[in-house]
């Protein structure tokens, strides 16, 4: 089932959309917390997004900026600012269709379908893995955290992945070792050891400290 995330302020609206993909048989959420667009994003992983301009403490463009720094789902503006400035800024920014606010409920469901069509008979969607506003996309391994980009190495990836992907619990260090194993020709303890601590001097140095809690003796968890 698809799943469609509304980025739109207004309750009657954003309601109105939820329940008619609903009946369209999509899966559909709205974000309440319009300062953590991005954590709802990455948590419902959506394989489209419906996106107001106007929104509470960040306008739409910024949101779509956000979006694309991490994904390529498609993104659908959806607005009564329906100028040609706006429609050729909401494109420009990242945006693959813009909608006039008030619109027709089966022509915005016939975009949606046709938009759902032509990107995922092609390519499936991309998870994007997030912990505490940071996040990794696992299309193209890269991680961001406040718009930023942090440079991963190939091992660091594999153990960050290993552990996001399994957040809340502890991941063994044979298990990360074995993680290693798949891109180094001999891994031993203290290969993993040097890696986690580069890893953790990256993380901080960007803001996320104590990202990476230790277990002694059994293993590394982010929580």
């Amino acid at each position: 089932m698809y799943r469609i995330l509304i980025v739109e302020d207004d309750p009657t609206i954003s309601s109105a959309i939820e329940d008619m993909t609903r009946a369209w048989a999509l899966d559909a959420r709205q974000v309440k917390d319009f300062r953590a667009v991005m954590s709802d994003f990455a948590e419902y992983d959506p394989h489209l997004v419906l996106l107001d301009i106007s929104l509470p403490f960040f306008n739409g463009y910024y949101w779509c900026g956000e979006i694309r720094k991490v994904s390529k789902v498609p993104i659908i503006f959806i607005s009564s600012a329906s100028d040609n400035m706006n429609i050729v800024m909401a494109i420009n920014m990242g945006g693959d269709g813009f909608i006039a606010k008030p619109f027709d409920q089966g022509v915005l469901m016939a975009k949606i379908n046709a938009m759902l069509r032509r990107t995922y008979d092609f390519a499936p969607a991309v998870p994007v893995l997030e912990h505490r506003g940071a996040l990794l996309n696992t299309g193209d391994n890269t991680l961001t955290y406040d718009g930023k980009l942090i440079d991963l190495t190939k091992n660091e990836y594999r153990i960050l992945f290993s552990l996001m992907e399994s957040k809340g619990k502890v991941v063994s260090r044979e298990k990360l070792m074995e993680r290693l194993w798949e891109t180094d020709s001999f891994v031993d303890e203290n290969t993993l050891t040097v890696n986690v601590g580069r890893l953790r001097r990256k993380l901080d140095a960007a803001g996320l400290s104590n990202f990476i809690t230790t277990k002694f003796g059994v293993g590394y968890l982010v929580e």
